[in-house]
C-alpha cells in the first residue's frame, strides 16, 4: 500500500496522474485529503487516517509519499507511523511561505518543535527526498541541506514544484519500498 498526500493545491489534476503512476508500483494506493489550512487538525487528521489505513492494509511495507506540503506532512507522519516516507519538493518551511495563504502558519513552527527530538536522526534512511533543480517555489538547495545528511537525496532536472511527472523515479522507489 502507498497513501499518498497532496500539497497545498489539492484539486490539481496532477494529484489524480500521481496516484496513476504509483500504482505501477503498488495496485492499493490511497489518495489522504486533508484541509491545508489548520495544521493542528492536519496533523490529528492525518495522524488518525494513516494509523487505520495501515491497520486495515495487508501489506507488511506500506510507504507514505507527499508532494510540497504533503512532503511536510509525509516525513512527520511516516516517521510517527514507523514507516518509509518518499517526499517530492518537501515544504520544510511553511511557516515561512504559507502567510496569507492558511489561518495560523505559525502552528507549523509549534508542530516541528512538539515532535521528537532530533527525529530526523531517528528517522536516517527511512525517507527517500526527490528534489527539483526547478522548483520555483522552494529553494532545493535548502532542502538538500538540511535533509542531505539524514536521507538520500535523488535531484531531479526536468520537473517543476508540482512535479507532474514521478516515472522516471518509480523503479527506485519500488526497491525503496521493498527494502527489509
Amino acid at each position: 500500500m502507498i497513501i499518498y498526500l497532496h500539497g497545498f493545491d489539492s484539486t490539481s489534476p496532477g494529484n489524480h496522474e500521481k496516484v496513476l503512476q504509483l500504482q505501477f508500483i503498488d495496485q492499493d494506493v490511497e489518495l489522504l485529503s486533508y484541509s491545508t489550512l489548520h495544521p493542528r487538525h492536519d496533523m490529528q487528521h492525518l495522524l488518525k487516517q494513516v494509523d487505520k489505513l495501515i491497520q486495515r492494509a495487508q501489506d507488511e511495507r506500506p510507504l507514505i509519499c507527499g508532494v510540497g506540503l504533503g512532503g511536510f506532512w509525509a516525513e512527520r507522519i511516516g516517521f510517527l507511523c514507523d514507516i518509509r516516507q518518499v517526499i517530492f519538493n518537501p515544504n520544510l518551511f511553511p511557516q515561512e511561505n504559507m502567510a496569507g495563504k492558511i489561518d495560523r502558519p505559525e502552528e507549523y513552527a509549534d508542530i516541528a518543535t512538539k515532535c521528537v527530538a532530533n527525529f530526523r536522526e531517528k528517522n536516517r534512511d527511512r525517507c527517500l527526498t526527490v528534489l527539483s533543480r526547478n522548483d520555483e517555489m522552494l529553494d532545493s538547495q535548502r532542502s538538500a541541506a538540511l535533509l542531505g545528511s539524514f536521507y538520500e537525496v535523488i535531484w531531479d532536472d526536468l520537473q517543476t514544484h508540482k512535479f507532474k511527472s514521478i516515472s522516471p523515479h518509480l523503479q527506485r522507489i519500488k526497491a525503496f519500498k521493498t527494502l527489509g
